[in-house]
């Protein structure tokens, strides 16, 4: 295989929970020659799946990576790295890091289904990245498979542009076979089994006008991105094949348009064409605009790299895993350059340099050692000291900083305590090699009783972690019990000022710093803004850091009960200047003082997290769950059918939902399920305020 770009395709597998993103990722591994042996997740034996964990409970958490090759029915070989990512929110932190660096992603739906929670918020990921998807509506052979309901609840929940690329021979369980809507040829599969023969025929003539409708609908989509097709459908002129999978091409990559495929990826039936459809119409790096890196004050300049040899080396590193046998593998996303082992690199927003020991190409856990990697490549190395998920690496000479990820504020904790005090230092070490793997992770100590915290996205993650100290890292720990993470607010907007001196080498520094803080709904977190002090050119760079870094960190503690704030936008209004004596350390105090001055007189408040929840469940059940939504302080904000069944949607305060599902089982004969994802903060009321803050 060349090392030809515009053969390579970045790609994940994304989806929620349930819609078999590994099952599919198990039949692609199975079909490239990858695997010769297919794995399933209902038997803990999925190759993507690797971990303990995952293979235990039947679900992805962390993202697994692969190289791959397939050649597509016109003879075009390419090299695919794929990526399978989580569908459970818990775990949407391995969507977010993967998605930063991947060329195109195929969206995995269920089809009896639909766009569900977590499909949502991967497709909304994937748009902020702007990453190029196709669609594969799995499980067509599943009672309540229906197509159209699948496209009209992707056009009205993701406000996509779709359009079919097959049709289903056959529904549910006498789902055989598909219609291709580019070559208009009808390819339908033997058997289940998984080396069944794929026979291809001539349309059934009972779905030729269906074809050619749909097919229709396509060209005329297509026709408004490509004026080939624009004029071929104004004549009525007759469209090629060849036609249509360029002008295909050109809308998926142009984030214009989405296909979908169809397909039953455990009964191992659309798979081949969807291998087809990857290497056909998502894009190479060579399609993707070059990679913009930002300017970073007092560090470095705006600029672009290209994925060519010739530019200086650049990537990011997307993952921190730790390993039994290496210590700590970091992935790499080389984006220009090459990269060797055995050469120095630079830490951009470190500033430090990085030695790369060794370079693995990854297969799951199974690593490939490689001397080298060029760009468009996803690789693991080892050696790096100082780099962290979203760290930029590039060549000695020639610095670069590409964006980095912004990761979700932890809505949940649990306490953590070592079982004797020898077991302390081994705790301390495990949970820190624990955090630089997930960012998501926060590791802190209670004021009030001097435990530490673990805080995370769920109940599922943070138990995970419990799991993952006991087994993985063999720390004897007593794990409390999940409590909610608490934020404060504030009602108005509101200001502040303080002057600090100090006496440096017999010389007064003194800094005034004025700040005003407001809310802020849009934001989850914090917005801090330093602006350039009018009239004043030459203020160093280190000042306008220093007053940023000090607000920042005095925004980690509330005025109320030192919860970090949320929903809050800090602004530095002025500050003192006298370029004959810089101190650093006093504009820290000072700002440190006026944000505390400002956030008193802002009438702070408690929030807490509110979860946006989706209840599946018969009808006979639904009014059942209606009412207990109600006595948990939550609102249902709509209610409709999936199928036989009802959906109720609704948002609920995250400290009335432990154990939930168990509940909602109990109340509807087990035949309820549900899905939650982070929605907002909203203010506590005045009754549970006053309890935590021990007035009640």
């Amino acid at each position: 295989m060349s090392n030809d770009l515009s053969t390579f395709r970045n790609i994940g597998i994304m989806a929620h929970i349930d819609a078999g993103k590994t099952t599919t990722s198990e039949r692609i591994l199975y079909y490239t020659g990858r695997s010769h042996k297919i794995g399933e997740v209902h038997e803990g034996t999925a190759t993507m799946d690797w971990m303990v964990q995952e293979q235990e409970r039947g679900i992805t958490i962390t993202s697994a990576a692969t190289t791959i090759f397939w050649k597509d029915r016109t003879g075009l070989e390419a090299r695919i790295n794929l990526i399978d990512t989580p569908g459970h929110v818990d775990f949407t932190v391995e969507v977010e890091r993967s998605l930063r660096v991947l060329d195109g992603a195929v969206a995995v739906f269920d089809a009896a289904n639909g766009v569900e929670p977590q499909s949502e918020t991967v497709w909304r990921q994937a748009e902020r990245y702007h990453v190029p998807r196709i669609a594969f509506l799995n499980k067509m052979d599943k009672v309540g498979a229906d197509v159209e309901m699948c496209v009209e609840s992707m056009r009205t929940k993701l406000n996509a542009n779709v359009a079919l690329a097959q049709l289903p021979i056959g529904s549910e369980s006498s789902f055989k076979g598909i219609v291709d809507l580019v070559s208009m040829k009808a390819l339908v599969w033997a058997s289940d089994d998984k080396d069944a023969k794929i026979i291809e025929s001539e349309i059934p003539a009972e779905l030729s006008d269906d074809a050619h409708l749909y097919r229709q609908e396509l060209i005329e989509k297509l026709a408004d991105f490509d004026d080939t097709l624009a004029e071929a459908v104004m004549s009525d002129a007759e469209v090629t094949p060849d036609q249509i999978r360029k002008a295909l091409r050109a809308a998926v990559v142009g984030i214009k348009l989405v296909p979908i495929f169809l397909g039953t990826a455990f009964k191992n039936k659309g798979i081949q064409p969807l291998l087809d459809a990857i290497v056909a119409y998502l894009p190479s790096p060579l399609d993707v605009p070059a990679a913009h890196g930002v300017e970073v004050e007092g560090i470095v300049k705006a600029s672009d790299r290209h994925p060519v040899d010739t530019d200086p080396f650049s990537g990011i590193v997307f993952k921190i895993m730790s390993d039994p046998f290496v210590g700590s593998l970091s992935y790499l996303r080389v984006y220009s350059g090459r990269v060797k082992v055995g050469e120095t690199v630079l830490n951009v927003l470190k500033g430090k340099r990085e030695r790369i020991t060794k370079l693995f190409r990854m297969h799951a856990s199974d690593r490939e050692e490689t001397p080298e990697a060029g760009p468009g490549e996803i690789v693991a190395c080892v050696g790096l000291k100082f780099a962290v998920t979203g760290d930029t690496l590039s060549a000695l000479d020639a610095p670069i900083a590409y964006e980095s990820m912004k990761f979700p504020e932890p809505v949940i904790s649990l306490a953590v305590e070592p079982k004797s005090s020898a077991e302390l230092e081994k705790l301390q070490q495990s949970l820190a090699r624990l955090a630089q793997e997930d960012p998501s992770l926060k590791i802190s100590l209670s004021e009030d009783t001097g435990q530490m915290l673990i805080s995370g996205m769920g109940e599922l993650h943070l138990q995970i972690i419990a799991d993952r100290l006991v087994r993985e890292f063999k720390v004897e720990a007593n794990i409390g019990k999940p409590q909610v993470a608490y934020r404060e607010g504030i009602t108005k907007q509101a200001s502040g000022s303080d002057e600090f001196s100090r006496v440096v080498n017999a010389k007064n520094m003194t800094a005034r710093v004025s700040v005003t803080v407001e809310p802020d709904p849009e934001t989850q977190s914090i917005t801090v803004i330093v602006p350039q002090k009018a009239g004043v050119p030459n203020v160093p760079a280190s000042v306008y850091a220093a007053l940023r870094e000090s607000l920042e960190g005095a925004a980690s503690s509330g005025a109320l009960c030192g919860y970090p704030l949320v929903n809050v936008k800090v602004q530095v209004k002025d500050f003192s200047f006298d370029n004959t004596a810089i101190d650093e350390v006093a504009y820290k105090v000072a700002a440190s003082n006026a944000l505390r001055a400002a956030l008193q007189e802002a009438k702070p408040i408690l929030v807490e997290p509110v979860m946006k929840v989706e209840i599946v469940v018969p009808p006979e059940s639904s009014g059942t769950i209606v009412s207990d939504v109600s006595s948990r302080r939550g609102q249902v904000s709509g209610l409709d059918a999936r199928g036989h069944l009802q959906v109720v949607h609704a948002e609920i305060p995250l400290s009335e939902l432990f154990g939930y599902e168990t509940d909602i089982r109990s109340m509807s004969q087990g035949r309820a399920s549900s899905s939650m994802h982070f929605s907002r903060y909203q203010a506590l009321p005045k009754n549970l305020q006053d309890k935590i803050m021990g007035l009640a």
